[in-house]
């Protein structure tokens, strides 16, 4: 499909940058972040997707190509952040005791700060292929993180907090829907830091202008690149493995609860929106950053949430070499959280929210649907990025 709207150039960018949003709709310092991207000597070129907005480091919605380096603050401290969902047999005319099948998914996946007691036995679920080495590499990890295995060990399939999410939706055939969003917990969070400061403090990092210093770089061919990117490649393996974990502790909830009925569930859909990865752009092998940006690859599949009370879209992606073959990775916010709990109040989170069951509390109203995107612009915005396959209405939310 062609979007005779987008892209756009960004003004004022010293290297190739396209949007898929009008610059006078993005807030002035993500643009001013995303030219600071731009000057970067190493920037091949930077895809703008349409949810973007200041990031800490590099912008939200942003796709970075660079031949022979990476930033680790592009990728953010959420090391392999992404998304995961799954489609059940049952529709919503089996709905029932909403309230106590929340109480039952918040009883199976801890949120917030709180994480597993004992670590998930992942062979009752299915997932323990290659589990043993993946937790072999541990030792192989930073030496700054070595007394955190165990903490990491417990946080594997547990939520966290933010705009983590874990709903039951239902889509146009009235088809119940779980879905997901979490990250490389606290261990991803310890690595990032451990590297980022690494980055700053090497030579050619130190002549970068003030706006770029959080953009510090490793170089292609140092141990510094090689160290992150082993820990990098080891922390996004965490946060699928962990989304993975969840959504099987999710789907035996959600069968408990309706054990009267047959629940079957259709193929996991579990991709990245906060990772490194090697692709061919414009003809050359490049590393490419993706911060709050998913792959669309033709055919791929993916989830694009909204806010808490807007559902979701269901995706398939069309290639489109222009975008890097990325779409957005979710409505993205158009406040602050401190601007939003200034704004807004309990009575504006329960009129947000209708009938959807989630929280009702001062803690989350910094998610409050008003604080973001309409999604549906968003989604339009990049008709020429992917195709809407589902749009999944909520019906049940929790939040960390």
């Amino acid at each position: 499909m062609t979007n005779h709207e987008f892209p756009v150039p960004l003004r004022g960018s010293k290297t190739d940058t396209l949007m898929w949003a009008h610059e006078h709709e993005v807030e002035s310092q993500a643009v001013q972040q995303l030219r600071a991207i731009g000057n970067l000597p190493w920037v091949h070129g930077i895809r703008v997707m349409p949810d973007v907005h200041l990031g800490k480091g590099a912008t939200v919605g942003s796709v970075i190509a660079m031949e022979q380096a990476i930033s680790p603050n592009a990728v953010g401290v959420d090391i392999g952040c992404g998304v995961s969902a799954v489609r059940t047999n049952l529709t919503v005319e089996h709905l029932d005791r909403l309230p106590q099948l929340r109480a039952s998914l918040e009883n199976a996946i801890p949120v917030g700060f709180n994480s597993h007691e004992d670590p998930v036995n992942v062979r009752k679920l299915g997932l323990d292929r290659g589990w043993t080495n993946f937790w072999g590499q541990f030792k192989n990890l930073h030496s700054g993180v070595q007394d955190r295995e165990k903490r990491a060990h417990q946080q594997m399939g547990s939520l966290g907090g933010g705009n983590h999410f874990i709903e039951v939706c239902s889509d146009s055939e009235g088809r119940l829907w779980l879905t997901l969003h979490s990250g490389s917990r606290n261990i991803g969070k310890e690595l990032a830091e451990q590297h980022i400061a690494i980055a700053k403090g090497l030579p050619h990092n130190q002549d970068l202008p003030k706006e770029a210093r959080d953009l510090a770089v490793f170089l292609k061919g140092s141990p510094e690149m090689d160290a992150y990117r082993r820990d990098l490649s080891w922390a996004q393996e965490y946060a699928l493995r962990s989304r993975a974990i969840m959504m099987g502790l999710a789907k035996q909830a959600f069968a408990k609860h309706y054990e009267q009925l047959n629940v079957v569930f259709d193929s996991d859909i579990n991709v990245h929106h906060n990772y490194v990865a090697e692709e061919i752009i414009d003809g050359r092998e490049m590393l490419v950053t993706r911060k709050g940006a998913i792959r669309a690859g033709k055919g791929d599949l993916a989830l694009i949430p909204g806010s808490m009370g807007t559902g979701s879209f269901i995706v398939r992606g069309l290639g489109n070499d222009a975008s890097y073959q990325s779409a957005s990775h979710g409505a993205g916010r158009k406040m602050s959280r401190s601007e939003a709990k200034r704004r807004f109040t309990l009575d504006d989170l329960n009129e947000q929210m209708g009938s959807i069951e989630s929280r009702r509390d001062t803690a989350v109203i910094d998610e409050i649907p008003g604080a973001y995107k309409d999604i549906h612009s968003v989604i339009a915005a990049q008709s020429d990025l992917v195709d809407v396959v589902e749009h999944l209405q909520t019906l049940l939310c929790v939040k960390g």
